[in-house]
């Protein structure tokens, strides 16, 4: 008798460790499952972090200098609460996945690194959606001075450093930007 309560048991266990997440590049996106992104602080500390849905992604299309379409699925940071606190504490940024900073208007902005773990590439866009400026963030880097665009911008695009570069986007490219 103990035995089939056993294999229940086990059996049970089994199901249950097998409810991990599949990896959007292995199963269809349903729009339910979570950005594969973590959070933590410096010290391994587990962080509170917003999680994002496939849903909620949005997508950035960049006609660059090449001749491609470069799209970049991103969430949208346009509170100052979501602007501050950017990509802050992740460990990882999917391939092909970024974060779209939207402001009011068009200024000199400045952009830090603190508690970036990731090393991140940013596009500077004027109202059009035209880049006026890109460059390379190092992680951890909260020295001034700190990332500012040549001219004044609207929108910013971090992405995992070198994705603008391998796919051929210079300044003067256009990105088509999620209204």
């Amino acid at each position: 008798m103990k035995a089939p309560g056993i294999f229940l048991v086990l059996l049970a266990l089994l199901l249950a460790g097998c409810g991990g997440s599949v990896s959007d590049s292995t199963a269809p996106s349903t729009g339910a499952e979570p950005d594969a992104t973590t959070a933590e602080t410096s010290s391994g500390e587990p962080t509170e972090a917003k999680t994002t849905t496939a849903s909620e992604l949005r997508t950035v299309t960049i006609d660059s200098s090449g001749g491609d379409e470069v799209a970049v699925r991103v969430e949208i940071a346009n509170s100052p609460d979501e602007q501050a606190r950017g990509l802050m504490g992740r460990t990882a940024l999917a391939e092909g996945r970024g974060m779209l900073f939207v402001f009011p208007d068009e200024e000199v902005r400045s952009f830090w690194m603190r508690n970036t773990l990731i090393p991140l590439s940013i596009a500077f866009m004027d109202s059009e959606g035209q880049i006026v400026d890109l460059q390379d963030m190092k992680p951890l880097d909260d020295n001034p001075p700190h990332y500012v665009p040549a001219e004044p911008t609207r929108y910013a695009l971090e992405v995992n450093r070198g994705f603008f570069e391998e796919r051929g986007v210079e300044e003067g490219d256009s990105a088509d930007l999620p209204r």
